[in-house]
């Protein structure tokens, strides 16, 4: 009889966290999709706006691997204010050579927070300058918290600053991450002084209109963007595009749901413009940074294969967590 796993938030919190082992699966992830062997349709995408909520559910088929996730991951962003988390949802995961169920990974979201935080990690990996220390990240959130963590993985960091509507959040964030990271992180009210002083600028907002101007940045800097994942979100001016090097975790996704989208919209970039994905950057078939002065920006969407990439690593790692049942 079909025997199914079930592993709790609380199970897979036991199990796996940032570490630079999670970044290099995401990493190879990345250089699978640009392989061209990766089946991933579409995000199959819901919005419910009259509770500023939204839907996404995600999968890839990843060859080589047992097993292929499909992820429902709700964002509802009202939710603090019910004593909630804005994010929650599950994973399932099935064999590819049978279909069978094998696995309900109940997480709340908590891999789809790791495998983003790791994605943005592996992002400026491939494309801030190595001897970056400074960080600047523009949202005061959990995942604004997790950026931050896995970009002390991969860069030197010495300091950090943080921006946020809303300073008490900002202010809160920088305590608690000054004292896990071991190096000064500051709340700044002056979201261009913290983004111009800065090697590596996340945003991490669900920002519609611009938090990051094009004349803010400087020569070297590398910026990643993830908070725009659905149609109607935008964090940088798309005059950025005139002055970056611009890379997509999947161009088809960008083009509609990430900053390209507003680029292109707003008559920046041409239609039918050919940008280089992260996966082809990682696996040196397309270029990433040229020189120290040049400024990078990546386009982070959020893609099916970062989620059977890590629902894989979990049940490798699961080993009698859990329970199982019979069907």
């Amino acid at each position: 009889m079909p025997r199914i796993r079930i592993l709790t938030e609380t199970d897979l919190r036991g199990i796996l966290d940032l570490s630079l082992e999670l970044v290099d699966c995401v990493a190879d992830a990345f250089r699978a999709l640009a392989g061209g062997r990766v089946v991933m349709p579409p995000i199959l995408s819901m919005a419910i706006a009259e509770h500023n909520g939204e839907v996404d559910v995600k999968t890839a088929y990843v060859p080589g691997l047992d097993g292929f996730a499909i992820k429902v991951s709700p964002g509802f962003f009202d939710n603090p204010r019910l004593g909630l988390p804005s994010t929650s949802g599950l994973m399932m995961v099935f064999s590819t050579r049978t279909g069978q169920l094998q696995a309900l990974l109940l997480d709340n979201g908590y891999l789809t927070d790791l495998r983003t935080a790791a994605a943005g990690a592996v992002a400026a990996r491939a494309l801030a300058r190595e001897d970056a220390t400074s960080a600047c990240i523009l949202g005061a959130g959990l995942q604004a918290r997790m950026q931050l963590r896995a970009l002390s993985l991969v860069r030197p960091l010495t300091r950090a600053s943080v921006w946020a509507r809303d300073a008490a959040k900002a202010q809160a964030m920088a305590y608690e991450m000054s004292a896990q990271l071991g190096f000064p992180v500051t709340a700044m009210s002056d979201p261009q002084a913290a983004v111009s002083a800065a090697d590596i600028i996340v945003t991490t907002t669900p920002a519609t209109s611009p938090v990051v101007q094009a004349d803010w940045l400087r020569p070297g800097q590398h910026v990643t963007a993830m908070g725009s994942d659905q149609h109607g979100k935008n964090e940088i001016d798309p005059a950025a595009f005139t002055r970056a090097r611009y890379v997509a975790d999947r161009l088809s996704q960008t083009r509609e749901l990430g900053e390209l989208r507003v680029a292109l919209q707003a008559g920046i970039v041409a239609a039918g413009t050919e940008f280089s994905e992260l996966g082809a950057v990682l696996a040196g078939d397309a270029p990433g940074r040229q020189s120290a002065d040049e400024i990078t920006l990546a386009d982070l969407t959020g893609t099916g294969v970062q989620d059977t990439a890590i629902a894989t690593l979990a049940l490798e790692k699961a080993a009698g967590a859990g329970v199982e049942i019979t069907t």
